[in-house]
């Protein structure tokens, strides 16, 4: 499918980039990929990509375990190439806040699924408007991998979020036809940065929200920097 529509911007996920990375570069498009550690980070630079995106601790669906700030050091150790970085980023401060931090781009998922545009349904979309970063659990219980998962889609289901920080595997199978529920359809992701968004709005609105406290954050820092010239220079 890849090489038949040749999309300029190929994102991949678990597993080795190589064979995906061969033919993008086949036809001159860039693949970026997502790493949650950095072993894979280092795994898929030797696969040839053109960027990382470092999925950090507190990014929806399947993080990584590693602070934002020390992923970014790590990788930067070998790696001068594209870094995007994803987790909790759900503000335009946050964003200023990932560059500063050595990242070139911010990566969000959650933020955008608000978005009237999104394929979310709208008692996804408000759940994240009233969900706080205390209403998310990480959990492998869906997936076997670690997942950040809102609580409030999981009660809705008839389970116990606290059960499933057990360790406890949930099999959609056996659950009670009517409620045929699955993961992923049914059950939620979300990440850390869910508390920041307060209300659904169009990509663009989205977008503009962002761009202003980006700006906002950037007048703040620069007119620190300024001041503390001063006192540092006397």
């Amino acid at each position: 499918m890849v090489k038949t529509h040749q999309p300029p911007i190929v994102i991949t996920s678990l597993g080795s980039p190589k064979h995906v990375v061969d033919v993008v570069h086949g036809y001159g498009g860039l693949v970026f990929s997502d790493v949650s550690s950095v072993d894979f980070a280092k795994k898929a630079v030797e696969s040839g990509v053109d960027g990382l995106i470092l999925v950090a601790a507190g990014a929806g669906g399947h993080a990584g375990e590693i602070n934002s700030f020390a992923f970014v050091d790590s990788v930067r150790t070998f790696w001068d190439g594209i870094i995007l970085l994803a987790g909790s980023i759900s503000t335009g401060h946050s964003i200023l806040a990932a560059q500063a931090a050595g990242a070139d781009l911010a990566y969000m998922g959650t933020r955008f699924i608000v978005a009237k545009e999104s394929r979310a349904n709208d008692e996804y979309r408000e759940m994240l408007v009233d969900s706080d970063h205390d209403d998310i659990i990480l959990t492998d219980a869906f997936s076997g991998v670690n997942c950040n998962m809102l609580k409030p889609s999981i009660r809705k289901e008839g389970l116990d979020p606290e059960q499933l920080a057990k360790k406890e595997k949930v099999d959609f199978d056996s659950m009670s036809k009517s409620s045929e529920s699955k993961a992923w359809r049914d059950i939620w992701s979300a990440g850390h940065g869910v508390g920041a968004i307060k209300k659904i709005d169009t990509a663009a609105g989205i977008i503009k929200q962002l761009e202003k406290e980006y700006q906002q954050s950037l007048k703040k820092l620069t007119g620190q920097a300024e001041k503390f010239k001063g006192i540092i220079s006397k």
